[in-house]
């Protein structure tokens, strides 16, 4: 059994002694040292809100208990109802604050590369891979993070065959990476005349970003070509030879990009989409060495291999990991996924607590 008050004195030595630290002129004189302690910081200082606001919903729960003897029941069954609350309170904090207290995911802070590709399903699944697009897009918007197309091929509705992002903010990918896997959704194509419903399904990858460090790519094994931009994009379109292919010669990975109008930016897009790429096949080629349970992202797209199902005739999502359902389809496809994420982020902490002790 965890010792919460005792953790609880740890964490307040340990935010004391990085506030002294942030402030020290050596650290503010040196960017990597000044990194590192702010980001140990904000990870203590969430440790402390989560000790802190435990500590109260406690103080609360004992005063209600206290009224419980009182002779007015109007008054013993607010404070039966406040100790219900309390103690839900508390639970979600204890999970909250062991959580926290477990070694970090290192790829947790980490931006991403975010690729969404039609599956199972034609146009109208193409059609459904823009909507997921449009659904993250909302929902970075409401995260204040910045979502930015790198390349994308569409589809003659103006769907997405596939499109590929990159999203920059706090605590990216611990809040994305379990979105990876095959969307199943089921409703009336456009395309349908007889008013049939239709499953189809596109599959969602968030990659890690990888740092220039950990992946270096040597020149020579490197094929760059450039080409002329398709698609809209004004008067510059097929004038210059700005859009850039990527070609990884030991692997055969292939990244485009021509969003950009710079030749030079388009290549350094397609640089940050390699570098992800070969970072994420060579964590899988280690995790597979290891017997992890994470081999394989995506799957074939394939409808049966679904994580979650997206019903329009019932407004309805369900997430088959968790068991996650909600009536509210219209929202969560205007990016009002926040439950959904923090269910999936919960199951994964009480797996990781199962595992661990603390």
């Amino acid at each position: 059994m965890l010792d919460f008050e005792k953790h609880h004195q740890q964490v307040r030595e340990k935010r004391a002694e990085l506030e002294t630290a942030l402030g020290a002129p050596e650290t503010i004189a040196n960017p990597r040292e000044l990194a590192r302690v702010t980001k140990a910081y904000r990870r203590v200082e969430r440790l402390a809100r989560a000790f802190d606001e435990r500590s109260a919903a406690l103080r609360r729960r004992a005063e209600a208990e206290d009224l419980l003897e009182e002779p007015d029941e109007e008054m013993a069954e607010m404070a039966r109802q406040e100790i219900e609350e309390s103690d839900a309170a508390i639970a979600r904090l204890e999970l909250e604050i062991q959580g926290l207290l477990l070694p970090p995911d290192p790829r947790d802070e980490r931006q991403v590369i975010l690729e969404i590709r039609a599956g199972t399903g034609g146009e109208e699944a193409a059609l459904f891979a823009a909507d997921l697009a449009r659904m993250y897009q909302r929902f970075c918007e409401s995260r204040r993070w910045r979502m930015e197309l790198i390349s994308a091929t569409t589809s003659e509705l103006g769907g997405f065959k596939e499109a590929v992002f990159s999203i920059e903010g706090e605590s990216v990918y611990s809040v994305l990476k379990h979105e990876s896997g095959t969307h199943r959704v089921q409703r009336v194509p456009v395309t349908e005349a007889a008013g049939r419903i239709h499953t189809s399904a596109a599959t969602v990858a968030v990659l890690p970003e990888a740092e220039e460090v950990e992946i270096g790519i040597r020149p020579e094994d490197l094929r760059i070509d450039t080409f002329h931009s398709t698609g809209p994009g004004g008067q510059s379109v097929n004038t210059t030879d700005s859009a850039v292919r990527l070609t990884h010669l030991p692997t055969g990975l292939v990244v485009s990009c021509q969003d950009e109008k710079s030749q030079l930016k388009n290549k350094v897009k397609a640089m940050k989409v390699l570098r992800a790429r070969l970072y994420d096949a060579e964590q899988k080629r280690l995790h597979d060495e290891r017997a992890s349970e994470r081999a394989k992202q995506v799957g074939s797209g394939d409808r049966s291999q679904r994580i979650r199902t997206y019903n329009f005739p019932e407004n309805r999502v369900t997430d088959h990991r968790v068991n996650f359902r909600s009536k509210s389809l219209d929202l969560i496809l205007q990016g009002q996924i926040d439950d959904m994420v923090e269910s999936l982020r919960a199951a994964e902490l009480e797996k990781r607590l199962a595992a661990a002790e603390l």
